[in-house]
């Protein structure tokens, strides 16, 4: 099954990817290179998409990067992605290895980002935010709103904040807001 835009993916193929980025980290700490799938599994990924990678540590977060754009497919994409939320966040000191099997990995592949006009249309548990204001960008996941018990208002305000701005800057009428969605599966 290809897993385009707006398709789920089998739930053979989450479990692959979330043993890729397993894996990843793995191969990472032993000095090897990354696994692979094999290339005509690796095929019904789909086309690129949007992906951030999280990692939990005791209930909390531990790093997580992700991108709007990526290059290549997939696979490829959960690679750089988990090895980049484990050892690049600036948030957190890089992974330890003797972290990693406190560690319970996320991955939430994103839909095209939409354009909003109006603040009503957002739904909590369903859309994820970005914020463009003043050559900066915010991005908050749809499970960061429910993880947290935000109303509408809140998300905004803290897509808001994660772009460095006041709460309240999504209200200025040179703000652009974005919704997406994302499928989001975890070990």
């Amino acid at each position: 099954m290809s897993a385009g835009a707006g398709e789920t993916l089998s739930e053979e193929a989450r479990a692959e990817l979330l043993a890729l980025a397993r894996g990843t980290l793995e191969a990472h700490f032993r000095g090897a290179p990354p696994p692979r799938l094999a290339s005509d599994r690796a095929a019904t990924f789909g086309e690129p998409r949007g992906l951030f990678v999280t990692l939990h540590k005791a209930g909390r977060l531990r790093g997580c990067i992700g991108t709007l754009a990526p290059t290549g497919d997939l696979t490829r994409v959960v690679s750089e992605f988990a090895k980049r939320a484990a050892f690049e966040d600036p948030r957190f000191a890089p992974l330890e290895e003797r972290e990693l099997a406190e560690c319970q990995l996320e991955i939430s592949v994103l839909t095209a980002p939409r354009p909003v006009s109006s603040a009503e249309e957002i739904e909590i548990g369903r859309d994820g935010l970005i914020l463009e204001l003043g050559g900066r960008r915010g991005l908050l996941l749809p499970q960061v709103a429910t993880e947290w018990g935000f109303d509408r208002e809140r998300f905004l305000d803290e897509v808001s904040v994660k772009a460095g701005l006041p709460p309240n800057a999504w209200r200025r009428p040179d703000a652009r807001l974005f919704a997406f969605r994302a499928e989001v599966f975890s070990e």
